[in-house]
């Protein structure tokens, strides 16, 4: 189950709790495997053959792989920390983000009052860039001629006007990208702003609440705000 993160000092001492925690279960791990393999060993020594004992070779050989045992299990519990240390440092991360404004990828533009501010992500430096706005029954109500933009997350507003200067309600709209370079078309992908409520651990990760937008990871943004 998902559990709701708002708060970097829980996220701190979690990331103390989960590495002592690591730390002490690998120890135990690693005590118990040396602890069996010194009784076996120490069993074989007791009833091997006086007139053939055991060479110095194999002695080196048992003693080589309790060494190799203890050597694997530092690096599970090594690498078992790291990956527990990455993720509190990435709900860390993702914590300072709540309460802002971020764009990801989505054709969604929402105006009000104020406006609406919208992006897009350019694959490579466009001479022309225009971008449409559409009600919620496909209507066009405004073009954007951005011109010439270069490569990267690019930002617009708009008024709120259609075409013919009438002022919108405010809501919900859509919005497409086209960018050309020469003849060519180029990649461009819509993007749209949404506040990020908090964030969400689970078994699958770290990820942001971005309300009606659903669950997001830190990669799928694009813009901080």
């Amino acid at each position: 189950m998902a559990s709701t993160v708002t708060t970097g000092n829980s996220v701190t001492q979690s990331l103390l709790d989960s590495v002592n925690g690591a730390a002490t279960k690998a120890a135990s791990v690693s005590s118990e495997a040396q602890d069996r393999f010194l009784k076996l060993l120490t069993t074989q020594l007791k009833n091997q053959d006086p007139l053939n004992p055991m060479d110095n070779a194999q002695m080196t050989s048992q003693l080589a792989q309790i060494s190799t045992v203890d050597g694997i299990e530092k690096l599970n519990a090594t690498l078992k920390q790291l990956l527990s240390s990455s993720t509190d440092s990435e709900a860390l991360q993702a914590a300072a983000l709540v309460g802002h404004q971020v764009m990801i990828a989505g054709g969604g533009l929402q105006l009000t009052d104020a406006g609406a501010v919208g992006g897009f992500e350019l694959g490579a430096n466009a001479d022309q860039v225009t971008v449409t706005i559409k009600d919620a029954n496909g209507i066009v109500m405004n073009t954007l001629n951005l011109g010439k933009l270069n490569a990267g997350v690019q930002n617009f507003t708009w008024d709120g006007k259609n075409g013919a200067g009438v002022q919108a309600v405010n809501g919900a709209y859509s919005v497409s990208v086209a960018a050309m370079q020469g003849e060519n078309k180029l990649t461009a992908t819509a993007l749209q702003l949404a506040a990020v409520q908090n964030i969400n651990r689970s078994s699958q990760g770290v990820s942001l609440n971005l309300g009606p937008l659903g669950l997001v990871t830190l990669n799928d943004i694009k813009q901080i705000f």
